[in-house]
């Protein structure tokens, strides 16, 4: 029996039977992503706002930390605030306050050692200056150079001739670590920075001399 081509009206109602298959296929593939994507959303959203409550609660217990005493915060006073334009000998290690040069030190980061002169009219802006040894592993210096993220008054430096691995200064008080994720040293950073004690707190930590890493 030879073979029938095709109408022209079977091979339209072919091609709609196939192109009606196709339309299907993209429904439920679209029904599929949009589901995943439902899902996805849903988790993000979950997660999100699991972090925004975890940082919530973080900050809340930080604050609560900082409005206690630090243990093992030294505390020095009669500093004095002069402008001076010669080097200056500091009873402290690194300086917590005193006379400093007239140009302040850049808030940031620093891979290399920063003058304490400019650094010290920094502490008098009201910034928090950590500062470590050397030879410190370069897990921990990552670690407190985070410290600096999103924050414009906080100073991280190496510093010769510590007395211990990592300290913390702010004008007027400062706090010796054994390591970078001692405790104490964010509450530090949440006590002391921008320290309303001050008379120039909140000028400027920037457009000063110096640049971060």
């Amino acid at each position: 029996m030879p073979d029938r081509r095709p109408t022209a009206a079977e091979r339209q109602a072919r091609l709609a039977a196939v192109r009606a298959e196709q339309r299907a296929k993209e429904r439920r593939r679209t029904v599929v992503i949009g589901s995943v994507a439902a899902v996805l959303v849903l988790a993000l959203v979950g997660v999100a706002g699991w972090v925004i409550v975890d940082a919530g609660r973080e900050n809340a217990e930080l604050e609560a930390q900082a409005s206690q005493e630090i243990d093992g915060v030294e505390t020095f006073e009669d500093l004095t605030f002069n402008h001076v334009t010669t080097a200056v000998e500091y009873p402290q290690t690194p300086p917590v306050g005193g006379d400093h040069a007239a140009a302040w030190l850049n808030c940031g980061v620093y891979t290399e050692p920063v003058p304490n002169e400019n650094a010290v009219h920094s502490l008098e802006h009201g910034a928090v200056w950590i500062t470590y040894d050397p030879a410190l592993p370069a897990d921990d210096v990552a670690a407190l150079e985070a410290m600096a993220e999103n924050q414009s008054y906080v100073l991280v430096s190496p510093y010769e001739g510590l007395d211990s691995p990592v300290v913390a200064s702010a004008w007027g008080y400062q706090l010796e670590a054994d390591s970078a994720d001692d405790e104490r040293l964010p509450v530090f950073v949440q006590k002391y920075l921008l320290n309303p004690e001050l008379a120039e707190v909140g000028a400027p930590c920037s457009s000063g001399v110096g640049t971060p890493a």
